[in-house]
């Protein structure tokens, strides 16, 4: 197993404390050879301890390689102040140059100023007649120009009033023929509904009607050919008398074709009565 992880901070035990100082500062001072065998670098390595001694390791002289960190660290701070000072003084020049372009914009600013306060009719002192007479033009011209702007404003807000009501009134028009389109169809679809019944009752009707018993107008008249001689002559007599005495009404019910057929070969002549001849068949 590993090692748990040290939190960093000052040991409190001083006999712990020297323990840890010893073995670290060995490690160090192995770590330090290392890098100058590896890398052939210059390795110097200066620790005091808390009572002040102090251990050391260089890869070389000492002396050398401190001098040569002493020559650097020298070089360096001359290098920075080198450049501190080149630094301050492009930034002066720059600055001058602003200076030197910033002063036309701030004498173009400053006039300005100066005719926005006499168009509010402030600082007219040391005006001349003629510089009045073309500020009073100019406050003319302008005053003129924004009544200009303000009827055109105005006229442009009504013609968009008086679109928007156009177009209000459209809307409520295309509604309404919407809504009258739709009661139609309503009214239209209520005609059908009702039309719809009424044919399902005819229906009804005509159902019921065909399952019960035929009218006599529907019944059809068949006649048998075996008795078509008897007939004819029974009908010219029918008609002769008919035609010489007014005769009573004949009354013919037909149950079936075979029923029908089968009484029509027995035909039963009844005598007239007071003169008058009547012949009534029944079936």
């Amino acid at each position: 197993m590993g090692r748990g992880r040290i939190e960093i901070k000052k040991i409190e035990n001083v006999n712990s404390r020297q323990v840890t100082f010893s073995k670290r500062r060995n490690g160090l001072m192995k770590k330090a050879n290392e890098l100058s065998i590896l890398c052939d670098a210059e390795v110097a390595v200066i620790v005091f301890s808390s009572t002040g001694k102090a251990y050391d390791f260089s890869s070389g002289s000492m002396e050398h390689i401190l001098s040569r960190y002493g020559y650097s660290a020298v070089t360096a701070g001359h290098r920075q102040r080198e450049e501190q000072q080149q630094l301050l003084l492009c930034s002066s020049q720059d600055n001058g140059d602003v200076l030197r372009t910033d002063e036309p914009l701030r004498s173009e600013l400053e006039r300005l100023q100066l005719a926005i306060e006499r168009l509010k009719g402030k600082e007219l002192e040391g005006m001349s007649f003629s510089d009045l007479i073309s500020l009073e033009h100019q406050l003319s011209d302008s005053l003129h120009s924004v009544k200009d702007r303000k009827v055109k404003n105005s006229f442009y807000s009504q013609s968009i009033c008086e679109s928007s009501l156009t177009c209000k009134v459209f809307v409520l028009i295309q509604t309404q023929l919407l809504l009258n389109q739709v009661e139609r169809s309503r009214l239209q679809e209520k005609r059908a509904l009702e039309e719809n019944q009424i044919l399902r009752k005819q229906i009804d009707m005509l159902a019921r009607g065909s399952s019960g018993p035929k009218p006599l107008s529907e019944i059809p008249q068949f006649s048998s050919p075996q008795a078509e001689p008897e007939s004819s002559s029974s009908d010219d007599d029918g008609e002769n008398d008919n035609e010489e005495h007014p005769s009573d009404t004949s009354l013919q019910l037909g149950l079936s074709s075979s029923a029908y057929f089968a009484k029509r070969k027995k035909p039963k002549i009844e005598p007239p009565c007071d003169n008058s001849g009547s012949q009534v068949a029944s079936d």
